[in-house]
């Protein structure tokens, strides 16, 4: 099998086995779509258990805005606290469905990914993917879990950030242009490193899969993975970025082309173009994030000579990647320094 580039081998195999990418669309769309419907139940139970008087709907019936803002804050006096728990009872709850989801799903498509590069380099790779093993279900488990919690942790250091920015704008001197400058710096790397970890997490699941090994080693063998083969990992990562960078402009564009007959067209028809626009942007989305992985496997799967120089053209033959040249057996009598002739004085 003649190897192009993996970032080409990433979407030749999406392209090739469309089935990854629907099976990637079903566990996360369905963690979705239970998320959505569960915060639309909860706001709904919420909003049915506030207390509203009769006076509280008379200053909503004004419709200005100040009266409007008094009824509000005191419809929500005193219902923080169970607001609070029901949210907390939510994130715990979709928490443990994606962390279930994801690790079914992800095990599914990477050991299918694992069978098409071997099934296609099978004179190349010498390893076999036995599929009676188990899979490795505890260590993504435990990568997801992971993730759940750097997710949690940046939420947390975002408040913190934002708490410490505050005390640059107190409420006697406020100033907020002074508290959002100061809050960018640290909200920008709190991004980074929570993108980078993500970014490292999601990429040990190739190896836990591969290997059957443990989250941390999986997560060890990421990093010397991404170390020792950065230039191809950049090169995934950075086509796979740019594609969905185009996929998000073009959305975009076509998402607000009917925003501008908002006035003309029926509410009900711009509306589901909106959402069928968004469905058809988060399905491609999915299947740039099913490429980049295949292109992951792909160079973990090619021998480190193929996946450094990344070339275009077909590789040699595996008996002839590192065949010596022809060796000299025989001794040439005609130099001087091996010959029994003794070298003449001058």
């Amino acid at each position: 099998m003649s190897r192009v580039s993996p970032t080409l081998e990433g979407f030749r195999a999406a392209l090739r086995r469309p089935s990854l990418t629907f099976a990637e669309i079903a566990w996360r769309w369905t963690a979705g779509a239970v998320a959505w419907a569960l915060s639309l139940f909860w706001f709904i139970e919420y909003l049915a258990t506030l207390p509203m008087s009769n006076a509280d709907a008379t200053l909503l019936s004004t419709r200005q805005p100040l009266l409007v803002g008094k009824a509000i804050a005191h419809i929500l006096r005193g219902s923080l606290n169970r607001g609070v728990l029901a949210v907390s009872l939510a994130v715990i709850a979709l928490s443990l469905l994606w962390i279930a989801a994801a690790s079914i799903g992800r095990a599914t498509t990477v050991r299918a990914l694992f069978d098409y590069f071997r099934r296609g380099v099978a004179s190349t790779v010498s390893a076999t993917h036995d599929r009676t093993k188990p899979l490795p279900l505890r260590s993504l488990i435990g990568l997801n879990l992971f993730r759940v919690a750097v997710v949690l942790s940046s939420l947390l250091a975002f408040v913190g950030a934002a708490v410490l920015a505050g005390f640059a704008s107190p409420d006697r001197n406020p100033q907020p242009g002074l508290a959002f400058v100061l809050f960018l710096p640290p909200a920008g790397l709190i991004c980074l490193v929570c993108w980078a970890l993500n970014w490292l997490l999601s990429m040990a699941c190739i190896f836990a899969v591969r290997d059957g090994e443990g989250a941390l080693s999986a997560l060890s063998a990421a990093v010397t993975f991404s170390r020792e083969r950065s230039g191809p990992v950049f090169a995934v990562s950075t086509w796979a970025g740019l594609a969905h960078l185009a996929a998000f402009s073009v959305a975009t564009t076509a998402i607000s082309l009917p925003l501008a007959f908002i006035q003309i067209a029926p509410m009900r028809l711009i509306l589901a173009t909106v959402i069928l626009g968004t469905l058809a942007y988060f399905a491609v989305v999915d299947w740039l994030y099913m490429a980049r992985l295949a292109g992951y496997i792909s160079i973990a799967e090619m021998p480190e000579n193929w996946a450094s120089s990344a070339s275009l053209s077909a590789p040699p033959p595996p008996g002839e990647r590192f065949a010596p040249g022809p060796l000299q057996t025989t001794i040439d009598r005609d130099e001087s320094i091996l010959s029994d002739i003794p070298i003449p004085v001058v």
